[in-house]
């Protein structure tokens, strides 16, 4: 991520509207009791606010490009299992309203539109394109609960209260302000609602991250030789990634019962080598080191990726070893009684 100052001349701490990319016009109806939160949208066009504009140009750009591709028959992109355990510390019940944070192409706001059965999920996301993913995958599946909408969850004006459960899959560490935007998350929660979410470990244990990398440094995968040796700013997905920091983070912000406790689950990033070499060089950390050397053609890239992926090549997959955050707390005020349906 660029400090300071963005592309455009502006600090990065300050809102602008900008018209939204793309609205699906494919109607989603609720079949559940409990009425989906009225969040401001409307379904044709609306402009929205952003003030992380580094994220916007790069997930409405060609990072989110590539995630939004539909995945190719037989293809389990990330973790299922990862997924899982989000939805489980969750503790969805079948009548609650659910914010899904940087809800990508929809993977987990779906699971929890089927957990919250006479509830509802609601998706945001900063990317147009990966929105649309998620639009087409819920009309599949023919979950009627679940919508999707373009919004900075940082400062989108949500109602206040109007859902039992925000979670988040590897979202939450892009906001330009974490505290402001945990608070502005905190107050679209219920008194006492939860909060889970799935943040990255520290690059030098999420061996997914230290072998492309180092492949393309053309340097052995030495976790802290590979970390240190990455040019420029570390990567903003590891901007929670110490457990102190991200307990802080939340406090501040208002939440209780703060607790961050470790897992290991791979994450699975294509079918073959080659496919995976393909993912990891649309995605930021990838793409910036080729842009950086001059030296290192794209084509020499994939052939590099390609070499180290091929030893965790399986029926299942090209698993590379993960290493997560499990995090969970709770909104200010009573922890009560869940709410009773209207």
């Amino acid at each position: 991520m660029h400090h300071g100052v963005t592309e455009n001349g502006l600090a990065e701490d300050t809102a602008v509207t900008v018209e939204q990319l793309s609205l699906s016009s494919i109607p989603i109806l609720p079949r559940s009791r409990t009425a989906i939160p009225n969040l401001g949208f409307t379904r044709s066009h609306h402009r929205m606010d952003v003030v992380n504009h580094d994220q916007f140009q790069a997930w409405n750009g060609a990072e989110g490009a590539a995630w939004a591709k539909p995945p190719k028959q037989g293809e389990n992109r990330g973790s299922t299992e990862t997924c899982q355990r989000l939805i489980a510390i969750a503790g969805i019940g079948p009548e609650d309203r659910v914010l899904d944070i940087g809800c990508g192409t929809g993977t987990t706001t779906l699971l929890a539109a089927r957990q919250a059965t006479d509830g509802s999920a609601v998706g945001v996301d900063l990317s147009a394109p990966m929105l649309r993913q998620a639009r087409l995958a819920a009309t599949a599946a023919g979950i009627g609960n679940a919508v999707f909408e373009q919004a900075d969850a940082q400062i989108h004006p949500f109602p206040d209260g109007a859902f039992d459960v925000a979670i988040s899959m590897y979202g939450v560490m892009f906001f330009a302000d974490p505290v402001a935007a945990f608070a502005n998350i905190g107050r679209a929660l219920r008194p006492g609602g939860r909060l889970a979410a799935v943040c990255p470990q520290p690059p030098e244990e999420c061996a997914w991250y230290v072998i492309p990398v180092a492949a393309l440094l053309g340097v052995p995968p030495a976790p802290r030789e590979v970390v240190a040796r990455y040019p420029g700013d570390r990567p903003a997905m590891f901007s929670l990634s110490d457990p102190a920091r991200l307990r802080d983070v939340l406090v501040r912000a208002g939440f209780a019962d703060a607790s961050v406790e470790p897992a290991r689950v791979p994450l699975n990033f294509g079918r073959t080598a080659d496919e995976a070499a393909e993912a990891l060089l649309a995605s930021g950390p990838a793409r910036y080191l080729v842009e950086q050397d001059e030296l290192l053609s794209w084509g020499e890239a994939q052939a590099r990726l390609e070499a180290a992926l091929k030893p965790y090549e399986s029926s299942a997959g090209v698993l590379l070893p993960g290493a997560q955050w499990l995090v969970t707390a709770h909104a200010p005020g009573s922890l009560g009684k869940r709410r009773q349906p209207s």
